[in-house]
């Protein structure tokens, strides 16, 4: 049951304390006393859509309080329980704070908690009956318990086998979630080795590959003396004074009684040397 409401900043209200003893408690008044705005209250701490101005002209915020007996059987217990909330001396407090931008600011027994755990709670704390109050059996979200406290079913220890099924699941599913993680790594490093198989890395090869390097990085101006070099060994560098050399010692030959044969044929090796180099410098 409703034990007591704290109201601070809220609409007219400045602050006001509310007690709640057991039985039948009656608030009456006039049309225009204030009795909505208490309800309006209430519904504002455990998350009910609600108005949106609701913190006092004048104040930065408003805030309710409202306390709860909790009995040890009382369905909120299985809320809290999966919150992570701890129940003290069978009470349940519910504070809940708006500001004049739109804040809104919740805590159970001292926890934060978001929005989602109040309208939770909200469902098995307060029920809210009025004009046409028969459209609630319309509402979907109440038929179960309708039906299972009519058959007098007690669904604990099927909530418990579902809380553990979904814990089982969430844990399946990361352990999928890292063995398929552990497979694309292992398709990564299948991949790397595979690259550096085709390498085929040798010991020293850094040396080599460094060399190569550098004359890849130097390669246009090194083609550029290249150039240079074979045109000076072509026919139209050294090649013509070789073979007026050799027709000039050719003439004097016939009259030297073969003492320029050796000369000659130095002349010779000197051509066949010459075409050495030639090849060597085109490849």
């Amino acid at each position: 049951m409703l034990r007591s409401l704290e109201i601070r900043d809220v609409l007219i209200i400045d602050r006001l304390a509310l007690e709640f003893q057991p039985g039948l408690n009656v608030l009456t008044g006039e049309t225009g006393a204030g009795k909505s705005i208490l309800l309006d209250a209430l519904g504002f701490v455990p998350g009910w859509r609600g108005r949106a101005d609701l913190v006092r002209a004048g104040a930065d915020q408003g805030e309710v309080t409202a306390s709860f007996d909790l009995p040890g059987d009382h369905p909120c217990r299985e809320v809290l329980e999966e919150a992570g909330i701890g129940v003290e001396e069978d009470e349940l407090l519910l504070r809940r704070v708006t500001t004049t931008a739109g804040r809104k600011t919740a805590w159970v027994n001292g926890s934060r908690v978001p929005g989602e755990v109040l309208r939770r709670l909200s469902d098995r704390l307060v029920e809210l009956h009025g004009q046409h109050d028969d459209r609630g059996l319309l509402n979907p979200r109440g038929h179960r318990a309708l039906l299972d406290d009519f058959a007098g079913i007690d669904i604990a220890p099927l909530r418990a086998a579902w809380r553990t099924r979904r814990e089982a699941a969430a844990r399946l599913d990361a352990a999928r979630q890292a063995a398929e993680a552990l497979r694309e790594e292992e398709e990564t490093l299948r991949a790397w080795v595979a690259e550096l198989e085709a390498l085929a890395p040798e010991t020293g090869e850094e040396e080599a590959l460094d060399r190569q390097r550098r004359l890849m990085k130097d390669s246009r101006g090194l083609q550029e003396r290249l150039a240079e070099a074979e045109a000076a060994l072509s026919e139209d560098g050294i090649e013509p004074f070789l073979n007026s050399a050799r027709r000039a010692l050719e003439r004097v030959a016939e009259r030297a009684e073969g003492a320029l044969d050796a000369a000659l044929d130095a002349l010779d090796r000197a051509f066949d040397r010459l075409g050495d180099v030639q090849a060597e410098v085109a490849r």
